[in-house]
């Protein structure tokens, strides 16, 4: 279908307004570049949901893109559950239109007799898959596009586990969707009388099961007196972390004024990431201003959490994704293992992309450690599975995102930023800084370095240009990387390992996906993964070293970095 036949739907469907149609007609005669963008295909209701720019179109998020996605769960919802009395949770972040698209996909649902629990301002994404399962719903949306620019919204869909779809859920909702052929087929007419408002009252059990997983309670005052600043980068993360930490007895709290107040338009930053240095600058400058033990910022939706922390020369420096949980993990399974709570019953999980150093880790400690796929559905997947059999600790990725426990099944800022706090505060009770632990880690566990390059290509021909160079990777593996042979390929679409010099394929106990790994003679790791979500190819590269004294860390770490270098050089990927 081109982009005139599904311009033509909307302009002959009885269920677009006016203004929507006029706006296609403005495109039609005066952008018509925007209007080709706007209407080249559908936008894609993938494993996760919905993620695109919003405005007007099949290829936008709109009042009528989510409209259909949220007809076709619905139809999926109530041909699963027959008996009467289905509901599901929503909520949003603080995104423009959040609200707005949040009140439409509840129409949707209760005018397919549905009941919606409905929160009645934004929330954490966190509190929403917590609070699916706190209020037995067998399904939940919230409306956020996480870490994105402001151009973009998004809709996460989750199932009655709190955690995003996997299989069966996915695949089957998806094709629900591809079979509401048209915008008439949607029903817009909510019914109020299946709409209840949540707010407080599940605020209070999540922070309730929050103060559970604290490893530190017999901390003093003066342990607990420690300089925290926090930035909501104008997200949803301020309605509950000061709340959380406050509740955890660290009263040094410092919040980004700045950015303190929800904004769709995020407008003290480009990107409202924490992931990106330039979103934490503002927290840093307060950091200094008030010589603060430790700096942390959370995404729009709070289910991703970036810090800093002063290096040994008293300057303030960002860990990455990897670092954090390092540290997350190493601080969990330590105190879990102070405290004799270890039996060997216990587990951690990462993604494929994820430092092996959180395995070392692990393996340190003798807790079995799982890797799974990049997306935390399918952490969340394997803790269903072990339910019963085995106790998650704690896992994450390295985009940032972690959980502790497992009453909530995604990604948690909220849980992962009163942890750190704990690690701080414990970190400083035995004379060290948030630094020092993390050279304690490794020198204990090995001395690991990673580095990612995010490709975007966009427009039509993006998605193109990104599977031609996975297909290049497949078909023309290199044999060596900075001058180190590579020994084998996983090729995770085929569902095999191949080793390199014998031929000889293994296959791989995943699900298939379109993600690449080279494995060099010398441990170090390179990942290639097109993105589910936007369009980019991200090349995960990470290679190891040994620190065997501290006062040598700077000099190892840089070697370290020269190689990634010389690596990522060898791809030719930037």
């Amino acid at each position: 279908m081109t982009a005139q036949e599904r311009a033509d739907q909307w302009l002959h469907s009885a269920a677009v307004d006016e203004q929507t149609k006029d706006t296609i007609r403005k495109m039609q005669s005066e952008q018509p570049d925007e209007f080709e963008e706007s209407f080249y295909k559908d936008l894609e209701f993938g494993t996760g949901g919905l993620r695109g720019i919003m405005g007007v179109g099949s290829n936008r998020m709109n009042k009528y893109t989510l409209g259909m996605a949220t007809q076709g769960l619905a139809n999926y919802l109530n041909k699963t559950f027959t008996d009467h009395g289905i509901c599901v949770a929503i909520a949003h972040d603080s995104r423009n239109n959040s609200d707005v698209f949040s009140k439409t996909v509840a129409d949707v649902f209760t005018a397919n007799g549905i009941k919606v629990y409905f929160f009645d301002a934004l929330r954490p994404t966190p509190e929403l898959s917590f609070a699916i399962r706190y209020l037995q719903a067998k399904s939940g949306v919230v409306l956020t596009a996480s870490h994105n620019p402001k151009e973009y919204n998004g809709y996460k869909a989750y199932w009655s586990d709190g955690a995003q779809m996997i299989y069966p859920h996915d695949v089957n909702v998806m094709e629900e969707v591809k079979s509401i052929k048209s915008i008439d087929d949607v029903q817009f007419n909510g019914n109020d009388a299946l709409l209840e408002y949540i707010g407080e009252d599940v605020d209070k059990a999540y922070l309730e099961e929050l103060q559970k997983i604290s490893l530190f309670k017999d901390a003093s005052d003066k342990d607990k007196d420690i300089k925290i600043v926090y930035s909501p980068i104008h997200g949803t993360g301020v309605t509950l972390v000061p709340k959380a930490l406050h509740n955890y007895g660290f009263n040094e709290l410092y919040i980004v004024e700045e950015q303190s107040k929800p904004d769709g338009n995020f407008p003290t930053v480009v990107y409202p990431n924490p992931e990106e240095k330039e979103a934490m600058k503002l927290a840093l400058a307060k950091a200094k201003e008030i010589d603060a033990d430790i700096v942390m910022a959370t995404d729009p939706d709070a289910d991703r959490v970036g810090i800093a922390v002063k290096n040994n020369k008293n300057e303030w420096e960002l860990l990455n994704g990897n670092q954090t949980g390092s540290l997350l993990i190493y601080y969990l399974l330590s105190r879990w293992n102070d405290l004799g709570k270890l039996d060997g019953n216990q587990f951690i999980v990462k993604t494929i992309v994820t430092t092996e150093l959180i395995k070392n880790i692990a393996d340190r400690f003798k807790v079995e450690s799982y890797d799974t796929l990049t997306g935390f559905k399918h952490i969340a997947g394997l803790i269903r599975d072990l339910e019963g059999k085995k106790k998650f600790i704690g896992g994450g990725e390295e985009s940032y995102g972690y959980l502790i426990d497992d009453f909530v099944r995604d990604k948690d800022a909220v849980a992962s930023a009163v942890m750190i706090a704990e690690m701080t505060a414990f970190a400083k009770s035995q004379g060290k800084t948030v630094y020092e632990y993390l050279l304690e880690v490794y020198e204990n566990c090995g001395l690991y370095r990673e580095e990612l390059v995010s490709i975007t290509k966009k427009g039509i021909s993006g998605s193109e240009e990104i599977q031609q160079m996975m297909t290049n990777f497949r078909e023309n593996t290199p044999k060596s990387l900075h001058g180190i042979e590579v020994v084998s390929l996983r090729d995770y679409q085929k569902g095999h390992e191949v080793d390199l010099e014998s031929g000889k394929k293994t296959t791989l106990d995943f699900p298939k996906s379109n993600v690449l790994q080279f494995f060099l003679a010398d441990g170090s790791k390179v990942s290639a993964r097109p993105s589910g979500t936007e369009p980019k190819i991200k090349f995960y590269v990470s290679v190891k070293g040994e620190l065997k004294n501290k006062a040598n860390f700077e000099e190892s770490f840089s070697k370290l970095k020269d190689k990634i270098e010389a690596i990522i050089d060898d791809l030719n990927v930037r």
